[in-house]
């Protein structure tokens, strides 16, 4: 991991991921898996171009299979994403640093604070 991301596991799940307000995005990866391997600097990337708008996690699958198993992850590398303890949405394969962007902005686009208010 990098100073952009955080690693996480069954004992900081809730803290760093449910508990969190921001946008979480959860990288579900394992060592073994080449796709991982290809999408880990674009994660990263992203990381650091999204810091301070949303939280950039990751979970090794064969660390931590019980939460791979909750959210129901069969193929890897899969990104869900979190907000107050809500999964939004998930993408699952890897995908280009631009698909990627487009769910992020989509979904930050549609935070409450981000909705100008009526006037």
């Amino acid at each position: 991991m990098s100073e952009k991301s955080i690693a996480v596991d069954n004992q900081s799940w809730d803290t760093e991921v449910l508990k969190t307000k921001e946008l979480v995005m959860v990288d579900f990866w394992a060592v073994w898996c080449g796709p991982c391997k290809m999408i880990a600097p674009i994660v990263e990337e992203l990381a650091g171009e999204y810091q301070g708008k949303m939280k950039v996690c990751k979970l090794n699958t064969d660390e931590n299979p019980e939460l791979a198993s909750r959210y129901q992850v069969m193929g890897i590398p899969t990104l869900i994403f979190f907000r107050d303890g809500k999964l939004l949405d998930k993408v699952v394969g890897a995908a280009s640093k631009k698909q990627f962007k487009e769910k992020i902005d989509s979904l930050l686009s549609s935070a409450p604070e981000a909705r100008s208010p009526a006037s």
